[in-house]
């Protein structure tokens, strides 16, 4: 389990690893094009959600408990980066399976 900390230790979250490592290239791919986005994640004890406004001047911690880094989810990176530009901004969806994009396709 790790943790997202959002400028202090009072503003932290405990994600899984694998879900924070995804996030991690969202939101650092977001704020390198200093894209602000709101960030709304779930707290794990179901107290409730937290909201984040993602500004590149805040700092930012992504502390990871296992040692080794997961491997990536290509399209669950892609599915984050286009709900991270949403209106209702970053929100957490399941993983979706290798080779498997859940959003429509546009052309279709």
């Amino acid at each position: 389990m790790g943790r997202f900390i959002y400028d202090t230790m009072g503003n932290a979250v405990d994600i899984d690893d694998r879900t924070l490592a995804h996030l991690r290239v969202v939101v650092m791919n977001k704020l390198r094009r200093s894209e602000s986005f709101m960030f709304d994640v779930e707290i794990g004890d179901g107290s409730g959600r937290r909201s984040f406004w993602m500004h590149p001047s805040v700092p930012l911690q992504f502390h990871f408990f296992g040692s080794r880094a997961p491997a990536l989810n290509r399209e669950w990176i892609e599915e984050l980066m286009i709900s991270a530009s949403s209106p209702s901004g970053l929100v957490i969806t399941p993983e979706p399976a290798e080779g498997v994009t859940t959003r429509e396709n546009p052309t279709a």
